[in-house]
């Protein structure tokens, strides 16, 4: 983790350390992360910090495997007193981000076989292949390849597709045209644009962060 110098003061210090830990406990597993503050220390013992950048990898939340996420958050208004008194961190309001995230094909395929994503993965296998369950999903030339699950498939059926913004959320539409779904959006996330780029899934956009 990178954050303030040493000379920042403790209150910094100790903000820093807060957030790293808030941070993770919203997570199943982070690997690496740096934060970057941004405010001074004035403002953060009034409860307010204008933002903070965050560089992670290795990360997985709910499951779903990330292989690095870059943010930029809005004003934070949070209680530094509680933290003086080693309370922990505690936001007070809702806060906006904006960023991007990268997913593997790997990562994908394992996250949407997690019980928690199963139900969207089998969405997905019915609306774009006629199947009860997804069994595959990869990232090949430049397309999302999803392959059913049926084991009466032989071979199994494969669709290529493109990930789109569309009005906020993401579809996926098959490279013929023949065939798109959207997937189920979060009222609290806005997708602003998606495609495969280095053999990636990149999806950019911004969502409000609830405490």
């Amino acid at each position: 983790m990178t954050g303030p110098s040493p000379e920042s003061g403790p209150v910094l210090q100790l903000l820093a350390s807060g957030l790293q830990f808030w941070i993770k406990q919203q997570c199943d597993a982070v690997a690496q992360l740096e934060l970057q503050l941004h405010g001074s220390a004035l403002q953060l013992l009034r409860g307010r910090l204008e933002g903070v950048t965050l560089v992670a990898s290795g990360v997985e939340f709910a499951g779903l495997p990330m292989e690095r996420v870059e943010l930029r958050s809005g004003p934070i208004q949070l209680k530094t007193g509680l933290l003086l008194k080693g309370q922990g961190l505690t936001l007070d309001h809702p806060f906006a981000v904006r960023g991007q995230v990268l997913f593997s094909g790997v990562g994908l395929d394992r996250g949407l076989g997690d019980r928690r994503w199963r139900p969207l993965a089998d969405g997905l296998a019915q609306d774009l292949l006629d199947a009860p369950s997804l069994g595959e999903l990869a990232i090949s030339d430049g397309a999302l390849v999803l392959a059913s699950g049926d084991p009466g498939d032989q071979p199994k059926r494969q669709l290529a597709t493109r990930p789109k913004a569309v009005d906020g959320a993401l579809e996926l539409h098959s490279l013929d045209g023949q065939r798109r779904t959207r997937l189920p959006a979060d009222p609290n996330i806005r997708i602003e644009r998606a495609r495969i780029t280095a053999g990636q899934l990149e999806l950019h956009g911004e969502a409000q962060v609830s405490p």
